[in-house]
């Protein structure tokens, strides 16, 4: 047995997402665990280096984590043979453009979503990487959850039936920056830096629809700019000018039909910030990020429609807990792990750059959809 060393130039990881999700819970978490062990009983250590803009963050968060190497100087680290992946969880603006520099430095890819702001620099990544021969894999973290990996262990029990129906309600209040403090990056809200709410979750929708209840088909989407006007992280007002909220329907292939309300301006009371429901002729289960409740054919109440009295059935007690069937990882560090053994012993990994731009794919019919109102079908891109 012996252990591999990759070097791995992991780019935005003093944003929030990057920092906590792919490098403490996920690189660092994997680093304490001793690697990932290999078929062969090899192991691979990730050795990465963190790059950023901020020095004084990037020294402060590899002193703390236990890593030796960080930069500011990205055209320097990509020259590095000895680092041979690149990831990206900088904002969506930049991506494309970093990410066709780390091809190009004949690196594999490994990035966060949106992979690009329109699905033609989306599928010009795909091909960039074709090309260079380069791996490449996009984060898709919704379909490892533990909530939605007990959906799919329902589905593949038979538990459903035949499935209808999906329906999810996910988001919560984002405060505009006065006079509470904001609670997600400014950049989110204003056009011109890439942000917007179906550009960020469409992709989502997309990768977790395709990869769990049957492939989109075609959607009708209507985006809303709730609040107009928000304050940066230095206090500054800003004109909030892009959709903060969005209500689509997809059409699956399967003839499901899914239905997904998204805001960030909306105070939830339901069991979590998402939950999934669906609803199928044998059975109905929702879940959230983590728990999965159940309600059987034989468990469905018969209730009688009156609006004159109080409800008399609690609804609420009428579900089950699905435990699941095993433990249930990080999501994020659960991908990291198959695109690791991916890299080192080619491993199946299916969510590559093509499966990136299936979701900008998405985001962008979405948004014409509300344009011009009206349903948009979705060709399959190809490269």
């Amino acid at each position: 047995m012996a252990q591999q060393r990759l070097g791995i130039i992991m780019n935005g990881v003093t944003g929030r997402m990057g920092m906590n999700q792919h490098l403490i819970r996920s690189i660092v978490a994997i680093r304490k665990q001793g690697g990932v062990a290999l078929k062969n009983g090899d192991t691979v250590m990730p050795e990465p280096i963190l790059v950023g803009r901020d020095a004084g963050k990037l020294e402060k968060l590899a002193r703390e984590h236990g890593i030796e190497r960080w930069t500011t100087d990205l055209a320097t680290a990509l020259k590095n043979k000895g680092d041979t992946v690149f990831f990206d969880a900088a904002t969506t603006k930049m991506r494309a453009k970093l990410v066709k520099q780390a091809i190009a430095a004949g690196k594999h890819i490994y990035c966060e979503k949106p992979t690009a702001e329109n699905l033609k620099d989306a599928l010009s990544l795909a091909m960039a990487a074709k090309k260079a021969r380069v791996k490449n894999g996009v984060v898709q973290d919704k379909i490892f959850l533990p909530g939605l990996m007990k959906i799919r262990e329902l589905i593949d029990d038979g538990f459903f039936g035949r499935i209808l129906s999906v329906k999810a309600d996910f988001g919560y209040w984002v405060f505009e920056g006065q006079p509470e403090p904001l609670n997600r990056p400014s950049w989110n809200y204003r056009k011109k830096d890439g942000g917007g709410i179906i550009l960020d979750m469409l992709c989502h929708w997309r990768y977790l629809l395709d990869n769990i209840f049957g492939e989109v088909k075609s959607v009708s989407c209507l985006g809303v700019n709730t609040i107009k006007q928000r304050w940066d992280e230095s206090g500054k007002p800003y004109k909030a000018d892009t959709d903060d909220a969005a209500y689509a329907t997809f059409q699956l292939s399967n003839g499901i039909v899914a239905q997904f309300n998204t805001s960030w301006c909306t105070r939830p009371r339901r069991d979590d910030l998402v939950t999934f429901q669906v609803d199928g002729t044998q059975g109905s289960a929702v879940s959230g990020l983590i728990k999965c409740w159940t309600q059987s054919r034989a468990e469905t109440p018969r209730p009688v429609w009156n609006p004159d009295v109080p409800q008399p059935i609690d609804l609420f007690k009428t579900w089950t807990e699905y435990a699941g069937k095993g433990t249930y990882d990080n999501g994020f560090k659960v991908e990291w792990e198959m695109f690791i053994r991916y890299l080192c012993e080619n491993a199946p990994f299916k969510w590559n750059l093509l499966e990136g731009a299936k979701g900008v794919q998405l985001a962008e019919a979405g948004l014409r959809s509300w344009k011009q109102r009206k349903w948009i079908d979705l060709p399959k891109p190809k490269v």
